[in-house]
């Protein structure tokens, strides 16, 4: 799916700066993430304190958006496609502001883990969570950007593994409280951390069942991935 072609040419200049501009504010959010698991990872207390003073910059964003697409529907009554892209860009951005907060909130964690050895002790799989989550968001931006319903069922399918790697990460950090009560505080917050990233995950999700309403017009939240392939890929995948 493309965005159409219209006769006006205003019309069109509109929709694809839309377009344009939920992708800037997707390379924002995306770099945000990035620098909140670098911070954690790297305990750097200056690009913790960063990246938790920086959320404004996102929020901006997605008020522009919000009033940008407030705007066309107001003057160009929009139907089909078009609707379909203004109210689903609604929805996304809010995710993407949502994903905003969550490294908001792991930057603050991590200033006051600088100094701390917990992190340490969790680096490899805070990372391998980290980056699964990082990889399925920058795909999620990738599918929106390409109008690619098939890729972004494959990547809804990649949140599975964050939530067993994140319920694998948090039995390790309770067992890690149980052996030292010492600990508590602070392994406490890297399990906020890692909640904060699984969090990541499922708004990178959300923005993947955006794509698929988009393209196939059909809203598949709270719809099982099964019934998803099922109901309106089998057809195409039985054809090629």
């Amino acid at each position: 799916m493309e965005i159409g072609q219209h006769i006006s040419q205003k019309y069109n200049e509109a929709l694809e700066t839309l377009r344009n501009q939920v992708l800037k504010m997707g390379g924002a959010v995306e770099l945000q993430a990035s620098n909140a698991l670098k911070a954690l990872l790297e305990r750097d207390d200056e690009l913790a304190e960063l990246v938790a003073t920086s959320d404004y910059k996102i929020n901006k964003m997605e008020v522009e958006i919000d009033e940008e697409c407030a705007q066309i529907i107001a003057r160009r009554q929009p139907a089909a496609g078009d609707l379909r892209l203004l109210l689903a860009t609604a929805k996304l951005v809010t995710d993407l502001e949502r994903i905003g907060d969550e490294a908001e909130k792991i930057g603050r964690y991590a200033i006051k883990l600088a100094k701390k050895d917990t992190v340490m002790e969790m680096h490899a799989e805070l990372s391998h969570l980290g980056e699964l989550v990082l990889d399925m968001l920058h795909g999620s931006l990738d599918c929106f950007a390409r109008m690619d319903a098939d890729q972004a069922m494959n990547i809804v399918s990649e949140d599975d593994k964050i939530d067993k790697e994140f319920d694998a990460l948090s039995r390790l950090l309770i067992t890690h409280m149980m052996e030292d009560p010492r600990n508590i505080k602070n392994v406490l917050r890297v399990i906020w951390c890692a909640r904060a990233l699984e969090r990541m995950g499922d708004h990178a999700q959300n923005i993947c069942e955006y794509v698929i309403y988009l393209v196939k017009g059909k809203d598949v939240r709270h719809t099982s991935r099964e019934q998803v392939r099922e109901r309106y890929f089998a057809a195409e995948e039985k054809s090629k």
